[in-house]
């Protein structure tokens, strides 16, 4: 268990950065406002990776289709003043981790649903999207429709679950919103098709090591043109004999020529192979057929933080998101980029360490701190690291910086974000997550 002590050096500097970086973000942070002039209805996403925000823009566009206004904002925007001044509410959310809110909700759970308003002019309807799997099945949805109710709202329709994208569920929302929408046209609601793709080259990252084998993956289309992509992206790959898509951080960018990813083979608890990752990591051969598609990931993308410092941190198959990042800002000349990254040895899991010293050498990364926890001479988590780096992290936000975290959602994302708490303060790390400067793609 690791302690996070406070900082005594420079502790009032500290204080007065993070009080800073909290009164800038305030400034920034558009005011509350009521229900957007003229909107019959209110679509409302809290989206991790990128369906809710889809799904939601197509529910918009069916209501507007049938004459309908209708407004889609992310959840992270809504206020007690909107949901005060709203009458007819439709919420597709995602499930986190196991049940919680999505990043972009995290403080409407806390704080809207802490409270307890009168919703009794509300009408509603909830879309819940989460996995089986996992032991609270759409569990924020669920805790959201619980909420509504118990506040006075009213539903339109019983709350639909959608497991791991399933059409028939998808399906029974459209329906329900023709109803409502007293129409039966409506837009394409297709996601961008499946495409072939196949296995370039296949090589294992981490020989030798004591973790699950890791692999890069470089894939290229069968029979079309390399699509574009930015940085931060996902890809939706489809196994053989398994119906559901599994998403991957893109690890390369366009201009390389193909498609990269940082896959690690799962094993199962009977000794078998995840049946995507296996498929990828072992059962697939060099030109074989993958059927796949590539996802915008809004969220992850560097959007407006393109023109400032960096600080990306992560840890093992997080390193694909974190290096596509460095792999741009590289290109671009952009210099004022620090990676924090955390594996088990440096023996045999130094992932891209050629690469990372080029970078470092060349002036690409003006910083770099890699911890493994099995280091003999050091061992040490990412989180340490952040703690150890406390005030250079303060004074690099100070200067404007975005954070990105990439990897895994137990054991390292929450303890950097408890260090990064320790390090700026709780208020001053809300902040930049509201300003859109502490973004997370974890799983």
């Amino acid at each position: 268990m690791i302690s996070f002590e406070p900082i005594r050096l420079g502790g009032a500097g500290l204080l007065l950065l993070s009080y800073a970086a909290l009164c800038i973000a305030k400034l920034r942070r558009p005011p509350a406002r009521p229900m957007p002039k003229g909107a019959d209805w209110l679509v409302v996403y809290a989206s991790q990776t990128g369906s809710a925000e889809f799904l939601a823009g197509r529910t918009a566009a069916t209501l507007t289709t049938s004459g309908l206004h209708a407004h889609a904002v992310d959840i992270g925007s809504v206020d007690a003043t909107l949901l005060a001044s709203a009458t007819r509410v439709l919420f597709i959310v995602s499930t986190y981790g196991e049940g919680d809110a999505p990043d972009s909700a995290a403080r409407f759970a806390q704080n809207i649903m802490a409270a307890t308003p009168d919703l009794a002019h509300l009408h509603y309807g909830v879309l819940a999207l989460g996995d089986s799997s996992y032991t609270n099945y759409c569990g924020f949805g669920r805790g959201l429709d619980a909420w509504l109710q118990a506040r006075g709202a009213r539903p339109l329709f019983d709350r639909i679950d959608v497991d791991k994208g399933a059409p028939a569920a998808i399906a029974d929302w459209q329906h329900q919103l023709s109803h409502v929408a007293g129409t039966s046209d409506a837009p394409d609601w297709e996601a961008p098709a499946f495409g072939n793709w196949r296995i370039v080259t296949r090589r294992q990252l981490n020989p030798g090591s004591a973790g699950a084998p890791l692999f890069h993956i470089a894939l290229s289309p069968s029979d079309a043109a390399l699509p574009h992509w930015e940085a931060g992206d996902l890809v939706q790959i489809t196994p053989p004999h398994d119906a559901h898509p599994r998403d991957y951080s893109i690890a390369s960018v366009p201009g390389e020529g193909h498609l990269g990813l940082m896959v690690r083979l799962h094993r199962n608890d009977d000794g078998s192979n995840g049946a995507a990752s296996g498929w990828l990591c072992a059962g697939a051969q060099e030109g074989d057929v993958i059927s796949l598609r590539v996802r915008a990931h809004q969220r992850f993308r560097l959007n407006g933080n393109a023109g400032r410092p960096l600080i990306l941190i992560g840890n093992g198959s997080g390193l694909a998101g974190l290096r596509a990042h460095l792999k741009a800002r590289v290109d671009a000349g952009s210099k004022e980029n620090w990676l924090i990254f955390g594996e088990r040895s440096p023996a045999n899991d130094a992932l891209c360490a050629d690469e990372l010293q080029h970078w470092r050498r060349s002036g690409g990364l003006a910083e770099l701190d890699l911890a493994y926890s099995r280091d003999p001479a050091r061992p040490r988590y990412v989180q340490q690291v952040v703690d150890e780096r406390a005030a250079d992290i303060a004074a690099w936000v100070a200067r404007g910086a975005a954070i990105y975290v990439c990897g895994s959602l137990q054991g390292m994302a929450g303890g950097v974000h408890a260090a990064l708490e320790q390090a700026l303060g709780a208020d001053a790390l809300e902040a930049l997550d509201v300003a859109g400067r502490y973004c997370r793609d974890v799983y």
